[in-house]
């Protein structure tokens, strides 16, 4: 696994993730409810259930006591438990940014950056993940007017860490589809020129997949937003679907709502361009200045 930033935080993120689910089998294996677990570390089944699913650290005494109330007495095996809580609780590098991010968006960078596949549908914006430096610049300072340009830089440095994840020894598949009508306002100038020569180089990696959503397909409509679904090379981890609102987000892991949105994303890919499609529309795009633009805002970049 890659050293560098990046592969610290796939690595931890697993860990704590892999520590939660053994406890919830413990916990299970011994009969015991959440609730009752929750009042045996002096919180309640919410903190549980965070715990169980690697979404915040582990205290050692919470973790001691669990054991303690699940049975396990074994020196030995109680010790190796402790460690890994220890080692959960290791910082990684987003923590250097958490004044920027809100707790779900560190939860979300944790789980991206551990992920072996990342299938997302982005009808307004391109993923984040795709985009190059002059455009992801222009679009942090659009969502973020009153940020100083300390903050646009820091911001962009976390995006651009993120990329990061794309060119590691262990890159996640990307399976990406764009709303069409999202690339009509990157046509007339320079910096967004760029940006379709990058979605292009991009596109033709052998673990990236992306296709385009003609605004034609009369479905799409009731597509309501964006959404990401998360896939893990760990068995014990569960898929998760990220759904990203205005000033917050969802992570869903029931099985039930994970199928809904595996089902939804695979009916768009069969709405969606081809990927060789997608590269032959992309490249007519450089061609053909005639191409509709409806938001010329993202071409005012100094």
């Amino acid at each position: 696994m890659d050293g560098g930033p990046v592969g610290q935080s796939r690595g931890l993120t697993v860990l704590r993730t892999t520590l939660g689910t053994q406890l919830r089998r413990l916990r299970e294996a011994s009969g015991v409810t959440a609730a009752v677990a929750g009042h045996a570390i002096r919180a309640s089944h919410i903190k549980i259930s965070r715990m169980e699913r690697g979404r915040i650290g582990f205290n050692e005494r919470d973790v001691a006591d669990l054991l303690t109330l699940y049975g396990v007495t074994d020196q030995h095996q109680r010790a190796k438990f402790l460690a890994l809580a220890r080692q959960a609780n290791a910082t990684d590098w987003a923590h250097h940014y958490s004044d920027l991010l809100p707790s779900w968006g560190q939860t979300y960078l944790g789980l991206e950056q551990a992920s072996s596949v990342i299938r997302t549908y982005q009808p307004r914006l391109l993923p984040s993940l795709l985009q190059t430096e002059g455009f992801a610049r222009a679009i942090l300072r659009l969502l973020h007017p009153s940020a100083s340009a300390l903050d646009i830089e820091r911001r962009l440095a976390l995006q651009m860490t993120r990329q990061e994840i794309l060119t590691s020894p262990d890159a996640p598949r990307l399976w990406a589809v764009i709303d069409q009508a999202a690339l009509w306002r990157l046509v007339g100038c320079s910096t967004l020129q760029e940006q379709i020569k990058h979605l292009i180089t991009m596109a033709q990696l052998p673990h990236v997949r992306l296709q385009l959503l003609p605004v034609y397909s009369g479905e799409y409509v009731a597509i309501r937003g964006p959404f990401t679904i998360l896939r893990f090379a760990e068995p014990e981890l569960t898929d998760i679907v990220y759904l990203q609102q205005h000033t917050t987000a969802l992570c869903l892991d029931r099985d039930e709502d994970v199928q809904h949105y595996r089902e939804l994303m695979d009916h768009i890919c069969v709405l969606a361009k081809s990927p060789a499609d997608t590269i032959s529309y992309l490249g007519a795009i450089l061609a053909n200045s005639e191409v509709p633009i409806d938001q010329p805002w993202a071409c005012d970049i100094r």
